[in-house]
């Protein structure tokens, strides 16, 4: 077609529309995505109506932050039991250039356990389940400045909601993770789920499938993709058109891809826009990690190409002093600590967990098996099915491009304690547990399936984990090499999750109780009823010692077994239940590791000496300074190190170098015989590196020759911590005023006036009851500013009370 152009004026307005076409495609502004965190400045009111106007006229509103849960400080209280009911929570929005062009939405990480939430007086929505995150679009509801956002959470008892109430482990109620106010064109891209189809060493391909809301017709929209490397440098970019709903996006050959590694935890970044005629109006980005992973049959575990031996352990998610309602800075140090501890694996039990875990575990370089909360409660109703496939649906599609997650778990001891009628029915348990394997390989084929505790539904998953509890729920811990020996042929796929026993900080034992003569030493399948058989959780001492020792000897068999997948300690960290109220510390199960506050036991050490690779040494036990015994009868020292040489002196002379050897138990060889002085005695032990360098430890012991008699009182004492606080002490002593290191009997604290205990904490310094540890107890006291003395009691069955005043 011939086009003449007429005159000047003619081409001058031809010139002036096509720039101000140009001008207007280019000045179409982009709207951006904005995540902001609204965590302060809520109210909150504890109250259970279910009226929101009602809830709103109440006058008892109290000032809070985010994450918090109602349970912080009554789960781990002495009254039996935690409240469980309904609460509000009350913020004020302010909404700042309100555009009509954008989505506003609520997103939050994690509210226990059903939320409804109302915006301006209208409900918004509802969500059934705790441990997940979930969003929900309020741009309708929301106005330019105030907006009251008002949330009502319940953690009331439900048997139509997983995780069961019969579970050893507290369902803490509240918003107890971060919430974000979200905004986005209303044209935007919902989610990017990244898949690495093929990966070998030196090549690699991905796959991502962006879904996009809200378009009715994708015509004109457009997509581009783009891959960083690790060192920040784009290494592919990707152009096209979005096909509906769904569009897949490939990036092949990519090669010589930096491998994610438990030692090299590689990520990548992989962005993704939305580009309306050529602009981009939304963008989404997430990490991803190139590798892959095998179980290999009724053998070892191998990432990469290489076997990785499984060094693994298990976390619930809390904290002393704050429940499940953790900060991010928490939630980072509990897998800081467990990778420090040299851990390349994780077991989130017995739930998800808070988005700061997996982005620590990717980061660190941690395996994590992630688990849907079907623990025990057998199988539900079809509301309770209903809500734990939405569960499950959640967890996957939330959690999916994290390359640190290998395991989808399907539960854990389902079949135990039903909450319905036939809801033990092994039959029916089947079918849905196979509906729930099929509906996770649908929503990703890229990972395993596993389960632990339920054995007929051992052959329905990828992977199985039965029950041994060698040496403390069932026989002796020397049994533990015939137990993996016999599982390892029975299943395919075969990890063992669980193993370890309760410890009191500071309880220590010449002799620790084995049960040797009182058990069946060859058992070590746990009892379902564990009060009907003989165990050493029931006639244990409780003391570091024994479980140093157990530790060390499932450490020595897994360590030595080439063929042995690997196992998961239980657990990292003390953690609240309301079903141990006779535990040493009430309602506290005290198998960690580490204390509820996160500082470590003497285990953490022997666990430490056979997996990090950063050279220490560490002499058990800092917490055992003093003892008796007999003159010049002959003591064992352990000392745990990852060095290969170690020199122990007792009071400056040397007692000879030792080699480690990881065949020779226990501490891996590097025990020494010491006879103790009288008085007072120095231990240093000094790691001797490959290169020479030098790592060392010292204790200094006070030993006495004569023993003890029979505890005849309490001797109190005060001492001023760092951070202003009181540390209140109490020994139990004889009539010779010698501590009692026999002594184990319960004592209560008591402030009477001039401050309050640091109580609740189930911590060894952080709870008013608690038994003692050698003939020793303590806790922390929080000076007031009323009067210049602060008046404690200390009061036990035996010695009835004693008094201790002191000046602040």
């Amino acid at each position: 077609m011939k086009f003449t152009i007429r005159n000047k004026s003619h081409l001058l307005l031809i010139i002036l529309l096509l720039s101000f076409n140009s001008f207007y495609a280019q000045k179409v502004p982009s709207i951006e995505r904005t995540k902001t965190n609204i965590d302060s400045n809520w109210s909150y009111l504890e109250n259970d109506t279910p009226n929101s106007n009602e809830a709103k006229k109440s006058t008892n509103w109290v000032d809070i932050n985010l994450p918090h849960s109602w349970n912080s400080l009554d789960a781990t209280d002495n009254d039996p039991g935690y409240r469980r009911s309904a609460s509000w929570y009350k913020k004020n929005l302010v909404i700042t250039n309100f555009d009509v062009n954008k989505l506003y939405k609520l997103y939050f990480e994690g509210s226990n356990i059903t939320t409804v939430v109302y915006v301006n007086g209208k409900e918004v929505g509802k969500h059934i389940g705790g441990y997940i995150g979930f969003t929900f679009d309020i741009s309708k509801f929301i106005k330019e400045g105030n907006n009251e956002i008002l949330v009502r959470v319940d953690n009331s008892y439900n048997i139509e909601i997983i995780p069961s109430q019969k579970s050893d482990f507290i369902i803490y109620g509240g918003i107890t993770r971060d919430v974000w106010l979200i905004t986005m064109s209303k044209n935007n891209i919902d989610n990017i789920q990244i898949t690495t189809p093929q990966v070998t060493e030196k090549s690699a391909s991905l796959n991502i499938l962006a879904t996009v809301k809200d378009i009715n017709n994708t015509n004109g929209f457009s997509y581009l993709a783009q891959l960083t490397n690790p060192k920040g440098k784009v290494i592919a970019i990707q152009k096209g058109n979005f096909s509906g709903e769904k569009t897949s996006i490939e990036i092949k050959k990519i090669k010589y891809p930096e491998l994610w590694d438990v030692k090299s935890p590689n990520l990548y970044t992989v962005s993704v826009s939305l580009l309306e005629n050529g602009v981009e109006i939304d963008k989404i980005q997430d990490k991803v990690g190139f590798r892959w992973f095998e179980f290999k049959d009724n053998g070892p575990f191998f990432l990469n190409g290489k076997r990785v031996l499984i060094r693994g352990t298990h976390r619930h998610e809390e904290h002393a002093g704050v429940g499940a309602a953790m900060s991010n800075e928490q939630q980072r140090k509990d897998i800081e600590s467990i990778k420090e501890m040299g851990a390349n694996f994780i077991r989130l039990a017995h739930y998800p967990q808070d988005p700061e875990v997996y982005k620590a575990c990717d980061e660190l370089g941690l395996l994590v098996w992630d688990e849907l909360p079907w623990c025990r409660g057998g199988l539900g109703n079809e509301v309770w099915k209903t809500n734990a496939k939405n569960m499950l649906g959640e967890m996957i599609y939330q959690n999916y491009n994290h390359p640190s997650i290998v395991l989808w778990s399907l539960g854990n001891e389902m079949g135990w304690l039903p909450d319905f009628k036939d809801g033990d029915n092994n039959e029916k348990m089947n079918v849905f547990l196979s509906e729930l394997n099929d509906m996770a390989h649908k929503l990703d084929p890229t990972r395993k399936t596993v389960i632990r505790k339920y054995e007929d539904g051992s052959k329905i998953v990828d992977v199985f984990s039965p029950s041994i509890w060698s040496g403390w729920y069932s026989g002796s811990f020397k049994s533990y090499k015939k137990a993996i020996d016999k599982y390892k042929l029975d299943y395919k796929h075969f990890i063992h999750a669980e193993y370890g026993g309760d410890s009191q900080v500071g309880r220590h034992s010449e002799n620790p109780i084995n049960g040797e003569g009182q058990i069946k030493s060859e058992g070590w399948e746990e009892a379902i009823v564990q009060t009907k058989v003989a165990n050493i959780a029931q006639i244990g001492d409780w003391s570091e010692n024994y479980i140093v020792d157990l530790f060390d000897w499932h450490l020595h068999i897994s360590e030595n077994d080439p063929t042995f997948v690997g196992n998961l300690q239980w657990s990292f960290k003390d953690f609240a239940t309301p079903l141990r109220p006779e535990d040493d510390i009430p309602y506290i199960n005290q198998k960690g590791l580490v204390d509820r506050n996160g500082n470590p036991k003497d285990a953490y050490y022997v666990f430490k000496s056979y997996w990090s690779e950063k050279p220490f040494t560490y002499i058990e036990s800092h917490t055992w300074t003093e003892r008796q015994g007999p003159k010049d009868t002959p003591r064992i020292i352990n000392v745990f190190s990852n060095c290969p040489k170690v020199e122990f002196f007792q009071n400056g002379v040397s007692l000879g170098i030792k080699t480690r050897d990881i065949t020779a138990y226990p501490a891996c060889g590097l025990t020494w015989e010491v006879k103790f002085a009288e008085g007072k005695n120095n231990f240093v032990a000094v790691g001797i590196n490959k290169d020479g360098t030098k790592v060392s430890d010292t204790i200094d012991v006070n030993y006495r020759f004569t023993k003890n008699g029979a505890a005849d009182g309490l001797k109190l004492a005060a001492e001023k911590l760092k951070n202003g606080n009181f540390l209140v002490t109490a020994i139990a002593v004889d009539k010779n005023n010698l501590r009692c290191l026999d002594y184990e009997d319960r004592v209560y604290f008591q402030c009477l006036s001039g401050g309050q205990t640091l109580k609740n904490q189930g911590t060894p310094t952080g709870s008013e009851s608690i038994k003692m540890a050698n003939g020793r107890a303590a806790i922390e006291v929080i000076p007031n500013t009323i009067g210049d003395s602060i008046e404690m009691n200390i009061l036990n069955q035996n010695f009835k009370g004693e008094y201790l005043k002191f000046k602040k």
